[in-house]
């Protein structure tokens, strides 16, 4: 067994404390348009602003022109290698043929694509932990979305817990991932600085 494998194996150990953190959130007095996301045992609830949604649905909807809906996923909980890990990424695809779990979600194994539009008070988890979490998955591309800065940062190739490759774009650049298995182009022009 590999050093991801047995990450990865962590991940689905960590499934019933992460059932219960769950349940918990769930029966709490939480207003709703809040993403959640729990990163190495802690909980992060981030808003969602209405440039956020945009940008996540303009990237949605370039994966849409490829990819069947039941492949794309938008604050879906994964469970990610790392002690105590859910994301719940804002743009997701999985693999083709990928099964959902007992659950009804998917292993962070059948993840090929995520992307994650950072908020100022958490944008931080996205370039560390998160970032890390997915490339230990395997997951083949991630994507950052800086509205702050007006840049995207395209990460491939994972390798342990992190990327060998990063491609940096202004927004109103396109993003070439044809050479990925991802295989397409994402545009972002239509993607607007905060």
């Amino acid at each position: 067994m590999t050093l991801v494998d047995d990450r990865i194996k962590m991940a689905d150990n960590n499934t019933a404390r992460l059932d219960e953190m769950f349940e918990a959130l769930e029966r709490g007095p939480f207003l709703e348009g809040y993403k959640i996301d729990i990163i190495d045992g802690a909980v992060h609830m981030t808003p969602q602003r209405a440039n956020h949604w945009d940008i996540i649905a303009g990237v949605y909807d370039q994966l849409r022109t490829k990819y069947p809906r039941q492949r794309t996923l938008s604050d879906v909980r994964i469970d990610y290698p790392g002690e105590l890990n859910a994301f719940c990424s804002d743009v997701a695809l999985v693999a083709e043929g990928a099964e959902r779990t007992e659950r009804g979600g998917f292993l962070c194994g059948d993840v090929e694509f995520v992307a994650e539009v950072i908020s100022r008070s958490t944008g931080p988890n996205d370039y560390g932990p998160k970032k890390s979490g997915y490339a230990t998955a395997g997951v083949a591309v991630y994507l950052i979305v800086d509205p702050y800065k007006g840049k995207c940062h395209a990460y491939t190739q994972p390798e342990g817990d992190d990327y060998h490759v990063r491609t940096t774009v202004d927004f109103g650049e396109k993003v070439d991932l044809t050479h990925t298995p991802l295989g397409l182009v994402l545009d972002t022009s239509d993607f607007c600085r905060d």
